[in-house]
């Protein structure tokens, strides 16, 4: 069976503000009933790239194709979009920000305030719905948020740092919003730094940096590409400092060691076995977390796994098209 045709397909993308070229070469592809990582460090260009998929940006080179084609005002209608930055009118009630809000994708106003009525209970924001926004504290704000997103239906989401500002209950409460979102066939783009939920939540990722997608594909495949790449040590002394070492934290009681991409854990091993100022009581090669894999990657560790073949697994040529619609921002990220 064929794959579905790509609620977003992105081809070459290439982005540059004066001297500064923010995306050099970005493609990936997503599908329906999908939850997709888009992943890179501060500055890598991510920000950048869902800009110009939601039309915010227009791209210097490459093409966008959104919800089988250009994104016409019909399309955009389509979307929904959580900013990091919250974009509500603070000065307003919320509930009437938000059914106009939804006004603004195309709902009817009495439709948008029946359907809000679920949502605000649900979300636990029903007793504020006549307060002002800017009178509602940061997680209620961004879960009023998350309901402008969520209000109008949209088959294709498009979340930044969806869970900043939520305690534990809510943020559990927003990941099963996403997975009965893509139950019901809807298409999620994620983008945070919070990686242990990118592994909860996304079934396939895309890392950039510098303005270049350097590894894309499931993250179970990845995860297996980078076997080896983590190591746990229990024992006296300091395990900071070693070659080949990217990052070195306490945990459990031991320390995790996250290696390059071409660093051999027995190498480590025998660095470790070298030392005078350490004493070694366990040594054991571990499953390398994304959070491993995204430090590895992103401080220059060599050795990056190849991309997997064309298809859903790699940013291979997809369909052209023209980019379109959205809020605006201002930083090159």
């Amino acid at each position: 069976m064929s794959d579905p045709t790509p609620t977003v397909a992105v081809t070459g993308l290439r982005k540059s503000f004066g001297d500064v070229q923010a995306v050099k070469d970005v493609s990936f592809e997503v599908y329906p009933g999908e939850i997709f990582g888009l992943l890179g460090p501060n500055g890598s260009g991510k920000t950048t790239t869902l800009r110009m998929v939601l039309d915010i940006f227009r791209p210097d080179a490459g093409a966008i194709e959104v919800l089988g084609g250009a994104l016409t005002d019909e399309r955009k209608d389509r979307i929904g979009y959580l900013p990091e930055d919250r974009g509500l009118y603070t000065d307003a009630k919320l509930e009437t920000v938000l059914v106009y809000l939804a006004t603004l994708k195309g709902m009817d106003a009495a439709v948008a305030r029946e359907r809000l009525q679920g949502w605000l209970e649900r979300l636990d924001l029903a007793a504020q719905r006549e307060k002002k926004v800017q009178e509602l504290s940061k997680g209620m704000q961004q879960k009023a948020q998350l309901i402008a997103t969520l209000l109008h239906e949209p088959d294709l989401l498009v979340v930044d740092e969806p869970f900043s500002g939520l305690d534990p209950v809510n943020t559990r409460l927003v990941k099963d919003i996403f997975a009965e979102q893509r139950a019901a066939g809807r298409t999620i783009i994620m983008s945070t730094h919070q990686m242990y939920q990118v592994e909860a939540l996304c079934s396939r990722i895309a890392l950039i940096h510098r303005g270049e997608v350097v590894l894309y594909g499931g993250v179970e495949d990845i995860r297996r590409r980078f076997a080896g790449h983590a190591v746990v040590v229990e024992g006296e002394g300091s395990f900071e400092g070693l070659a080949g070492v990217v990052e070195a934290r306490r945990r459990d009681g031991g320390w995790h060691l996250a290696l390059q991409g071409d660093a051999d854990p027995q190498a480590v091993l025998r660095e470790l076995a070298c030392r005078d100022d350490v004493t070694v009581e366990r040594f054991e090669v571990a499953e390398a977390s994304l959070e491993d894999i995204f430090v590895a990657v992103v401080t220059g560790g060599s050795g990056r796994p190849e991309r997997e073949p064309a298809g859903r697994g790699s940013p291979s040529g997809g369909p052209t098209g023209a980019a379109a619609g959205g809020p605006a921002g201002d930083e090159v990220s």
